[in-house]
């Protein structure tokens, strides 16, 4: 076996027993299908290339508004983070992204690579929300209360809203 076949064995095994959805969409291609408190659902894009593992991970479209305060925080965040850094489009939406040489890919590590992803994805949607469409939440957040309409859907932003509304 080559290491691009042993990788991809590898990817398919460890999502397999870890109860992961994933996909083989193109040669040597995988989606992950990562779950998530904030994020319900992250979509991890695995590439065994000829000397790497690609990771690609759709986070958030680009933001309405202060761009430069969630590019800053992103930053900040890639600092401290491991495996994967937070990155950018042309367009403005926001990846987590990676790369990994082929060797150093094994079971841990690929759980430690996962477990970063799904992690990061996680704990920064919210507050990247509420950086970059923080007007628009406060927006819905108001015509929902104005038509007696459920929040529940906002509750992880009520703390954001009472901070705003009492400025």
């Amino acid at each position: 076996m080559t290491s691009r076949d042993a990788v991809s064995k590898l990817i398919e095994t460890v999502c397999t027993e870890r109860e992961l959805p994933w996909e083989l969409t193109g040669e040597q291609s995988y989606v992950v299908t990562l779950p998530g408190q904030n994020k319900l659902k992250t979509a991890c894009n695995l590439i065994v290339g000829e000397h790497a593992l690609r990771v690609e991970a759709f986070i958030m479209r680009q933001p309405d508004e202060n761009r430069e305060e969630l590019w800053a925080w992103l930053l900040q965040r890639n600092a401290r983070m491991y495996g994967v850094a937070f990155s950018i489009d042309k367009a403005g939406d926001v990846y987590l992204t990676g790369r990994l040489s082929l060797p150093s890919v094994t079971e841990d590590e690929l759980d430690r690579l996962l477990g970063s992803v799904v992690t990061y994805a996680d704990e920064s949607f919210n507050p990247m929300l509420e950086i970059g469409f923080g007007t628009a939440i406060l927006r819905e957040w108001k015509w929902r209360v104005s038509r007696g309409e459920s929040l529940a859907n906002l509750k992880a932003f009520e703390h954001f809203v009472e901070r705003h509304l009492n400025d």
